[in-house]
């Protein structure tokens, strides 16, 4: 299956079926840090859910409309990456992304999304990358902010959690302003790897 390096310490894995064990631990043990923000992680409840998950991914994978990664760090799933919609006529992808609370603060995220930009830029060209997060996750918002991206507006009452609508952020970034920012040596760029995790307690 397809995989991104990322540095020394972190790659990307289009998610598979023999994933799902470890997708759903990680789910089941993070609900109360990602219900907030993903309303789908109360319908996975078994294993079965997240293998079901899965394959619906590898379906859409097939026809080249989404790609569905987890991210590994260090041999363990800490989250997962997603290119939610790939418009391919006009060249347009949306990213959206996870991680369990352990591993927050590593610069995992950010890391791993810089390279799942190269490959949407390098390999499938792509052309303007978005990136969407309520306006109350701002340690999500920071991803985008940190690599670029320009906020381009306000989407109004555009995700409907915990039983209300919320607004969205959009951001963006396009394919030539990307290549200009690597060049010029951005902050993605030239920030240390990850640090090994601690020990599972």
């Amino acid at each position: 299956m397809l995989t991104i390096p990322v540095d020394d310490f972190i790659h990307l894995r289009l998610l598979e079926m023999s994933h799902a064990p470890a997708l759903f631990r990680l789910v089941a043990s993070n609900r109360d840090h990602l219900r907030p923000w993903l309303p789908w992680v109360d319908r996975m409840r078994v294993e079965n859910d997240a293998e079901n998950y899965i394959l619906r991914s590898l379906g859409r994978y097939s026809t080249g409309t989404e790609a569905h990664f987890g991210i590994w760090f260090h041999g363990m799933l800490a989250g997962s990456i997603t290119v939610e919609r790939i418009d391919a006529w006009n060249r347009v992808a949306e990213i959206g992304y996870w991680l369990g609370r352990e591993f927050v603060g590593r610069g995992i995220m950010r890391r791993s999304t810089a390279a799942l930009i190269d490959y949407l830029i390098d390999r499938r060209a792509i052309n303007r990358i978005e990136i969407r997060c309520t306006t109350a996750n701002v340690s999500s918002q920071s991803i985008p902010l940190r690599l670029g991206f320009r906020m381009e507006g306000t989407l109004h009452q555009a995700a409907y959690l915990m039983g209300r609508f919320h607004d969205h952020l959009l951001f963006a970034i396009t394919a030539d302003e990307w290549k200009r920012r690597k060049q010029g040596g951005g902050a993605a760029m030239r920030e240390p790897a990850a640090p090994a995790p601690h020990a599972p307690t």
